[in-house]
């Protein structure tokens, strides 16, 4: 018998074809998208149409190619839900561009910055599924990972290195390329992390010490990690003033912490921490005072001009309210009148002219693509990929959440911006490579195991 591996069994024809006609309906779907902006708001089709239809199809072709080549049993369906958020972003970000106003949504708006980001994100999506071939050789460098993660949150506070922009200091300059936000990459770091820690810790944290009313509360000396993660957010929270990052560190920590015990009692005791820490903050620090009132008492004419204040929150309300159940229509509302339209608050914008109905697609669109990434989690046959998978699902999820419930006013303003949509390079970049995480594993997940690939094959040859 030879020691040779067989050879992988390529995905069906029939599934690949499926997928690369979702990728073109994603494609088309967009171009119509821009046509009826350009019709909206000049009667005419946009001229750059062609090029930026070509460019994404392109951008789109080559990315189903590498994952045909290199991940063949993936899930078919998460590239093309992503390229159509992605896609729509680009067209809202055109939209903006084109506006008549001299607002700063309308002139900072840049499509084709936007589109060269996603030229790069979509680069690092193939390079991580060319080079990682077994994403289980990342939870041996579980600590590695943690460590970085940890460089790259703290990073901005590094003097002549971070830079403070609206109230925050989550930023970091470097030469040629502009300013990058280090959290959005800490975020997978740390995941890594997390995940690596508790598939080596779950048996240990999951053990019960004293009973109180009907939760199992844990032992006393399992509380050290959630402590830990607990103060290295609120650290986050009081030095960087990012509530958005610090919420999604100590939120994806406790859920792959429930995913990994399976016991409700931490995820209590991480609420009830996070919201006395938070409280805390807010009575020592005005700058998370100001996010609390501003929350509180939106309409409260006093809160409309301080720097990081409700006039945005305002303004993305009552653009939402005017755009009803069907909207207004592509190009036609003014969206150029919220602050920060072709970021932060590009879901209002998008709300403002698809209306409630748009929204909701827009929203199972997200929650399709966290399915599909949940799925493969279950899949999973070690447990390291479970959690791993179960994370980048819910840190998706979970900044999906934040971002709509601060510009619905449903929880504080956190900064966070709309994956995949709102324009910038740091969180594309970051959340394009998640994505890649999620194909490799669902590839992992979904291919049969190596006898059955050869029985498979006998069988078709008994057959002919």
């Amino acid at each position: 018998m030879s020691d040779v591996a067989p050879e992988p069994v390529p995905m069906p024809a029939k599934r690949r074809g499926a997928q690369l006609i979702m990728l073109a309906l994603a494609v088309l779907v967009v171009m119509g998208a821009y046509a009826n902006v350009g019709l909206a708001m000049d009667d005419a089709i946009p001229s750059g149409m062609l090029t930026y239809g070509l460019s994404l199809g392109g951008l789109m072709l080559a990315a189903y190619l590498v994952l045909a080549k290199f991940a063949p049993w993936a899930d078919p369906l998460i590239l093309p839900l992503v390229t159509l958020i992605n896609g729509l972003g680009l067209v809202m970000i055109f939209r903006l561009s084109e506006s008549d106003s001299n607002l700063p949504s309308a002139t900072l708006a840049s499509p084709n910055s936007q589109l060269m980001w996603t030229l790069v994100g979509i680069v690092l999506f193939s390079l991580t599924l060319i080079f990682l071939r077994d994403h289980r050789a990342l939870q041996r460098l579980t600590y590695t990972a943690g460590a970085l993660g940890l460089i790259l949150l703290v990073s901005p506070l590094i003097p002549f290195l971070g830079q403070e922009l609206n109230g925050a200091r989550i930023w970091i300059g470097i030469p040629g390329l502009g300013q990058l936000q280090p959290a959005e990459f800490a975020k997978l770091a740390l995941v890594i992390f997390f995940a690596g820690y508790l598939v080596a810790k779950r048996d240990v944290l999951a053990l019960a010490g004293r009973r109180l009313l009907f939760i199992d509360l844990p032992r006393a000396r399992d509380l050290g990690p959630v402590l830990i993660t607990w103060g290295v957010s609120l650290g986050v929270l009081v030095m960087q003033k990012d509530l958005g990052s610090s919420l999604l560190l100590f939120g994806t920590f406790i859920a792959l912490l429930y995913i990994a015990t399976q016991r409700v009692s931490w995820v209590i005791i991480g609420i009830l921490l996070f919201a006395g820490g938070a409280i805390l903050a807010g009575l020592v620090f005005d700058h998370v005072q100001q996010r609390f009132e501003v929350f509180l008492n939106p309409s409260d004419p006093a809160l409309f001009d301080r720097v990081g204040g409700s006039a945005q929150l305002m303004q993305g309300l009552f653009a939402m309210g005017s755009g009803g159940i069907l909207g207004t229509g592509l190009g036609q509302g003014h969206p150029e009148l919220i602050p920060l339209a072709f970021s932060d608050f590009i879901f209002a914008a998008m709300g403002e002219e698809l209306g409630l109905t748009g929204l909701m697609a827009l929203l199972m669109l997200y929650a399709l693509v966290v399915q599909r990434g949940l799925r493969t989690s279950l899949a999973a046959r070690d447990p390291f990929s479970k959690l791993l998978a179960g994370g980048l699902s819910f840190i998706l999820a979970w900044q999906v959440f934040i971002i709509v419930g601060g510009v619905t006013n449903l929880i504080p303003l956190t900064g966070l911006v709309t994956p995949f949509m709102s324009q910038g390079g740091s969180a594309l970049l970051a959340n394009w490579i998640l994505i890649a995480l999620l194909v490799r594993m669902s590839d992992a997940a979904r291919k049969p195991p190596p006898q059955a690939i050869q029985n498979e094959g006998m069988t078709q040859v008994f057959q002919r």
